[in-house]
């Protein structure tokens, strides 16, 4: 199964928060979990999908490498570790959350014990975020485009990665959105709200809709029921062609994320 083009995100959400969340997601028919060992929420993601009334098999789960846990030797049983606090045998895909080029840890370390972690069968699927396309190339050539299944990358209206994202097609690896709404800023550009008001439907839904309609994966997330409802719609929502490229022109090269120490030299994105 490849990664499924609608999921939830649960970054900065822990304890009973990240519980009601995911709850509340399951319940209204997300079917894609998204979560990290850095996020510090994978033992009560687990409890949200274990009383859950939605199979196991039915929840596509993603966890992330974090940099501490890069060399060979930490790598399998840091995932081990994580499967154990979602209480599966295994997760459909694991990524290597930031490349972390200040780490000792080579790339040809990391990704080959990545692949060594699916051929255990602890994964299923393997991919890498917030890689830019030179991280991209080293990658496939230790472990094969066909064994990266996604690049999670930051990716919204004002930062729109074109370079990036034509590379990862002519590759074959699938974009995988997060930050889709910018933390927010993105919901009060009048270009989006103008769209908005028009088709009656959120700036949410319209930024949503428009990164589908790219064949981008999103995986935004809420505390709030009603908003992952409407969120939820965006996947049948159907932007007219003038609209999605007024948001195309929005691209600024706006980053919100960069990490000192784990982020990359991006590539541009216009």
């Amino acid at each position: 199964m490849t990664v499924p083009a609608f999921g939830l995100g649960t970054f900065r959400l822990q304890g009973d928060t990240v519980i009601h969340s995911v709850t509340n997601a399951l319940e209204l028919g997300y079917r894609a979990i998204d979560t990290a060992q850095a996020y510090d929420n994978e033992k009560e993601v687990g409890i949200a999908i274990k009383n859950s009334a939605v199979a196991g098999d039915d929840i596509y789960l993603t966890t992330k490498i974090w940099v501490d846990n890069l060399s060979k030797e930490a790598l399998i049983p840091s995932l081990k570790d994580s499967l154990k606090k979602l209480n599966v045998d295994a997760v459909d895909l694991t990524l290597i959350h930031w490349p972390a080029p200040s780490s000792p840890i080579q790339l040809e370390e990391y990704m080959t014990a990545l692949l060594e972690a699916k051929t255990l069968g602890l994964t299923k699927k393997i991919g890498v975020s917030n890689f830019n396309i030179d991280l991209l190339k080293q990658a496939i050539a230790v472990v094969g485009a066909e064994n990266i299944e996604t690049n999670q990358i930051e990716l919204s209206p004002y930062l729109q990665n074109r370079q990036l994202v034509e590379f990862m097609a002519e590759q074959g690896i699938k974009v995988t959105s997060y930050m889709t709404l910018a933390y927010g800023k993105a919901l009060q550009e009048p270009v989006i709200q103008v769209i908005a008001e028009t088709n009656q439907q959120t700036p949410a839904q319209v930024i949503l809709a428009w990164a589908l309609a790219k064949g981008y994966a999103v995986i935004p997330s809420s505390t709030k029921r009603a908003n992952l409802a409407s969120n939820l719609q965006a996947q049948f929502i159907t932007l007219s062609d003038q609209q999605l490229m007024k948001i195309d022109r929005l691209d600024a090269n706006a980053r919100e994320v960069n990490p000192e120490g784990l982020a990359p030299v991006w590539d541009q994105s216009i």
